[in-house]
């Protein structure tokens, strides 16, 4: 099944008259009985989200009628779109909604770095090669990662692209770690090694930030480097002897390899991120990012990991 369940794509997919009658949240109670009951047959239902751009190009390049059921039910049930189905697991929909949009935007955002890293390895033998390699190392850079950051719950965020200015990927994730053991990250953890995969295997510019729990960080020493400054350059640390915010640490990606920035660069990332409309954390310490697995060289040229 694929479900408009946010507002705007229904309303651009009603001119079809996919929904006959029914306004939007009618619509989602309709759905919510026929997937309770549906579940309760003990039938397994695969659920998409149904975008009304996405399903439009898909009716255009296909030949299909966007007006035909047959037209929604080959794009519910085609494999080659992004990702593995979300398979309904029974839950109301007001705590499905949110899980099933955070899984679509990952499987989304793992299409598009799927196809940066096969664009830059290749698809011959060679190139199959040089994608386990890649997919090797950033699995280990992601425990690596888990690992330093330590007990808690902690973000790490990914931004990157192909040195010729090429389309910029990003990701985020959810890293934690309860007494020494990293819980899964489902989805999401795919889709950052992908991303990184790509940034990596294509020799690709970017920045990785770490962004620690600040309860298992405020009893830290005072780090060495910049004061912590808000983007108009006034002091962005707790005042007095208020508790710290979260600590940051980062890493370049410059010509596809992975290095720790400096507290300053840290900084400077986080300003350039709120620059383009993310929030600046209140009372950040940047902090230098700690050391990585290296980069292997497969030999034989061609980049990274040969």
């Amino acid at each position: 099944m694929a479900l408009a369940v946010e507002a705007a794509d229904f309303a651009g997919l009603a001119k079809y008259g996919l929904f006959g009658a029914l306004g939007h949240q009618e619509y989602l109670l309709r759905v919510e009985e026929q997937l309770t009951g549906l579940y309760q047959q003990g039938l397994e239902v695969h659920l998409r989200v149904l975008e009304a751009a996405d399903f439009e190009d898909y009716c255009s390049a296909l030949g299909l009628d966007p007006r035909a059921p047959a037209a929604r039910v080959a794009y519910a049930g085609d494999p080659e779109l992004a990702g593995e189905p979300f398979v309904y697991a029974g839950e109301p929909l007001a705590d499905l909604v949110p899980v099933l949009l955070d899984d679509h935007r990952a499987r989304v955002r793992m299409s598009v770095a799927c196809a940066a890293l096969l664009g830059a390895v290749g698809d011959d033998p060679a190139g199959q090669r040089r994608m386990a390699a890649v997919m090797r190392y950033v699995t280990s850079v992601y425990l690596a990662l888990a690992e330093g950051a330590g007990e808690g719950c902690h973000l790490l965020t990914l931004r990157c692209h192909g040195p010729e200015d090429g389309e910029e990927l990003t990701s985020a994730v959810d890293v934690c770690v309860e007494r020494g053991r990293l819980h899964p990250a489902g989805r999401d953890a795919e889709a950052f090694c992908v991303t990184l995969a790509a940034g990596v295997a294509s020799g690709g510019e970017g920045a990785l930030l770490l962004h620690g729990d600040p309860a298992t960080t405020s009893g830290d020493a005072p780090p060495e480097g910049p004061p912590e400054r808000s983007p108009d350059g006034t002091s962005g640390g707790p005042p007095g002897g208020a508790r710290p915010g979260p600590r940051v640490r980062g890493w370049a990606l410059a010509g596809g390899r992975l290095r720790p920035m400096t507290a300053h660069e840290v900084f400077d990332e986080l300003a350039d991120d709120a620059a383009r409309g993310l929030p600046f954390p209140p009372g950040v310490v940047p902090q230098p990012g700690f050391r990585l697995p290296g980069l292997p060289d497969a030999g034989g040229g061609g980049g990274p990991l040969g």
